[in-house]
């Protein structure tokens, strides 16, 4: 079963989203929107070796209740904003909505907050640690895995090479039926 969290609504303007994917049977959806920065923000252009301000934009959090082996559990996968500190403020507001879901969570994507900060920020657990940008020599984690409620055990994790992109795939294993 797979879901896509927009962040424009169809028939608006080009757009992206966040895809779920699960080999697990899924009990419900849910779609959590999140609205950009209000500036403009700079970014480093490496080609031309300066910055540029780019607007933000708008995103989307996907989450799917899955039936697991240890009963259900929320899976949620986003990409939060490239604007310091309000990917924070994005993340914050993620982790609460997730929670008011209930149940034990994993929280997956980009969230675009180096090392720490996620546990930090969100007060979820760190469920791995790897580096995993950029994809040819990973220097820091911006992709991350947390969670949150009674979880089975990590069993492994994985910072794997992808072809088409510029990250590289967290790759986190819980123990099945615990």
């Amino acid at each position: 079963m797979a879901a896509v969290g927009r962040s424009v609504e169809p028939g608006d303007e080009a757009a992206y989203g966040v895809g779920l994917v699960s080999r697990l049977p899924v009990r419900d959806w849910h779609v959590v929107h999140l609205p950009p920065a209000r500036f403009r923000s700079p970014v480093y252009v490496p080609g031309r070796r300066t910055f540029i301000l780019l607007p933000d934009e708008p995103r989307a959090a996907v989450a799917a209740l899955v039936e697991g082996p240890s009963g259900p559990l929320w899976v949620a996968t986003c990409h939060l904003s490239f604007v310091p500190g309000w990917n924070a403020v994005q993340l914050r507001r993620l982790t609460r909505e997730l929670i008011r879901l209930g149940g034990p969570c994993v929280l997956l994507g980009d969230l675009n907050l180096p090392g720490t900060a996620p546990g930090r920020v969100s007060g979820w657990r760190t469920l791995a640690r790897a580096k995993t940008f950029p994809a040819e020599a990973p220097k820091l984690q911006i992709d991350h895995a947390l969670g949150h409620g009674r979880l089975p055990p990590v069993t492994a994790v994985e910072s794997r090479r992808l072809a088409l992109s510029d990250h590289r795939a967290l790759v986190v294993d819980l123990a099945p039926g615990h």
